[in-house]
């Protein structure tokens, strides 16, 4: 059984079962676009389920056809555009909320994990672009949709998807700003995979659980060696392989995978 956690918002829901929290946009009506409640609801459930120790992986997904269709453009011209801030300000500002919220994602240390069930949209295609996997339903897509408001583009998206796909084909998708249906998007590696509409929800915590039930120090080290590994040297790379290894090596997980092998039977982990 669930228990539900609390995120201050009907924007946005979460609940927590086998270890999986399940963080879900919840505007159906807006196409689960980004807004001054649901943001920051957003950016501390983040550190709320960061700091529990029951949550081993986290799905982020929306409710209703859409993932996530980015800012609201109609609330755009107005609030923050309209206050006598500087542009130096409105810079800092920005970069704050890209820093506690896409680039938490990606250095969070749990596992986390994109459930698409239609359109990832400008700052909703960063958010997904983010996280660690992508699962996504076949009637989904991805669409930067920065050029047809008249802007370049925000979340991390950029470098993100030039990680994926490199830099000429994200140059062709971000000027152009078409949608890059969910077989495309598998083919290019922005997918880790495809399934049926209908199954997208069951699928998505299957392969939570499985993440879930394995030993969640060393899956912490594998994604920080894996991230470090788009930023750094090999041989500073091997050189904190290393570090990793050892450390994840004196703990009771480690000692339980060895003795659970020997005994042929599953190893039940505990984080310690």
């Amino acid at each position: 059984m669930g228990r539900a956690v609390d995120t201050g918002t009907e924007q946005l829901l979460c609940d927590v079962q086998d270890h999986v929290a399940t963080v879900s946009f919840n505007r159906p009506e807006r196409r689960n676009a980004l807004g001054d409640i649901v943001t920051p609801a957003l950016r501390a459930i983040l550190l709320t389920l960061e700091a529990d120790a029951d949550v081993r992986v986290i799905v982020l997904t929306g409710i209703g056809k859409a993932f996530c269709a980015g800012g609201d453009v109609k609330g755009m011209g107005t609030g923050r555009a309209s206050t006598d801030q500087s542009v130096d300000d409105r810079i800092r500002e920005l970069q704050h909320r890209q820093q506690t919220l896409t680039l938490r994602l990606f250095e969070m240390p749990k596992p986390t994990i994109a459930a698409l069930p239609g359109a990832a949209a400008g700052a909703g295609m960063s958010i997904a672009l983010a996280c660690d996997m992508r699962i996504a339903a076949e009637s989904a897509f991805f669409a930067p949709g920065f050029g047809a408001i008249g802007l370049s583009g925000d979340y991390g998206g950029s470098w993100q998807l030039t990680q994926l796909v490199g830099p000429a084909k994200t140059k062709e998708i971000y000027f152009s700003g078409r949608r890059v249906q969910a077989a495309e998007a598998l083919a290019l590696g922005m997918l880790n995979e495809v399934v049926a509409d209908d199954d997208l929800q069951d699928r998505t915590r299957d392969f939570a659980c499985q993440i879930a039930n394995g030993p969640p120090l060393a899956i912490r080290y594998m994604k920080q060696n894996i991230n470090r590994a788009t930023q750094a040297d090999f041989r500073t790379c091997l050189d904190w392989e290393a570090d990793r290894l050892v450390r994840v090596a004196q703990t009771e997980d480690h000692r339980e995978a060895v003795k659970a092998f020997v005994e042929k039977r599953p190893p039940v982990f505990r984080g310690k």
